[in-house]
């Protein structure tokens, strides 16, 4: 089996990031010229959301807001409207608050320091791990869940990674990359690319993989995940998710004020659809005004 801590440019980061130049999507905010605003937009985005939704969403925000100071001068409202149904509009209302502290804090450019990008609403290490490394050309370990499943399967011979354990992931992700930082950027993108594609969580596409032939879960006869089974996500049908959705459209849909019976209409269980109204107020993304309707912020 593998060793759990290969050392730096090892032959399997070279594999995927030959395979990843080779195969890789195009997605323009991997282009050369994206900008690192574009590439925070991206990562906002790209949480819990899959590539193809974000897609146009994303092209159609970098024609209205092409920078941080674009965003800021616009209302949160309306950062929340063209959010449309990418879903979790907080992240729209948090990029919106970003914007603003970037344009007071750092002169409306990207900060490339990760306690600088860690202060920005919605920031998360992860996130701010992703700007410095895809829009500066920083060196740093960058792991999401496809990392960790590659890594998981490709090293430590395990079906599923476990629960996230962010130093020991930090570590053993660095432990692969390449010293150089540009080599280092192009094999996180790669990491990242395998576990969406090919080395996914429901169905691994072994037969096409680069790095079958390094694989430890491979040659240890791809057993079984033993452990917790991962924690699904709650259903959408029927949940307070969706009466937030709900909601939300409505009143995105109006350049007006709503009063509370027509948001609430039709329904299906009234308590449930008051109470998502109280969650949407309490989080920011709805607004009720003097006359006791609601609206966006």
């Amino acid at each position: 089996m593998a060793s759990p801590n290969p050392p730096a440019d090892t032959a399997f980061t070279a594999a995927v990031s030959a395979w990843y130049l080779d195969q890789r999507r195009d997605l323009p905010w991997r282009a050369d010229d994206a900008t690192p605003w574009g590439v925070l937009v991206s990562e906002f985005m790209l949480q819990q959301t899959q590539v193809d939704r974000v897609l146009p969403k994303w092209h159609e925000w970098m024609r209205a807001w092409p920078t941080p100071t674009d965003l800021a001068q616009a209302g949160a409202g309306e950062a929340i409207r063209a959010w449309g149904r990418l879903g979790y509009p907080r992240r729209a209302a948090w990029l919106h608050a970003a914007a603003q502290q970037i344009c007071a804090e750092h002169d409306g450019q990207v900060p490339n320091r990760l306690s600088d990008l860690l202060a920005l609403k919605g920031i998360g290490d992860y996130t701010a791990r992703a700007v410095l490394v895809f829009a500066f050309h920083q060196r740093h370990p960058v792991v999401d869940t496809n990392v960790r499943r590659v890594i998981a399967r490709a090293i430590g011979g395990h079906a599923e990674p476990g629960s996230p354990k962010p130093a020991a992931d930090h570590a053993q992700t660095e432990a692969i990359l390449p010293n150089d930082p540009e080599s280092a950027r192009i094999a996180s993108y790669a990491l990242m690319e395998l576990g969406a594609l090919i080395c996914t969580a429901r169905s691994a596409k072994c037969d096409v993989c680069p790095v079958q032939h390094m694989c430890a879960w491979v040659a240890a006869g791809s057993p079984a995940h033993s452990g917790p089974k991962p924690r699904r996500q709650a259903r959408f049908e029927g949940s307070d998710r969706q009466a937030r959705g709900r909601i939300m459209s409505r009143l995105r849909a109006s350049e007006q004020s709503v009063a509370q019976e027509a948001l609430l209409q039709d329904a299906p269980d009234r308590q449930q659809a008051e109470r998502a109204l109280a969650s949407l107020v309490a989080d920011g993304l709805a607004v009720r005004t003097r006359d006791g309707e609601y609206q966006l912020p």
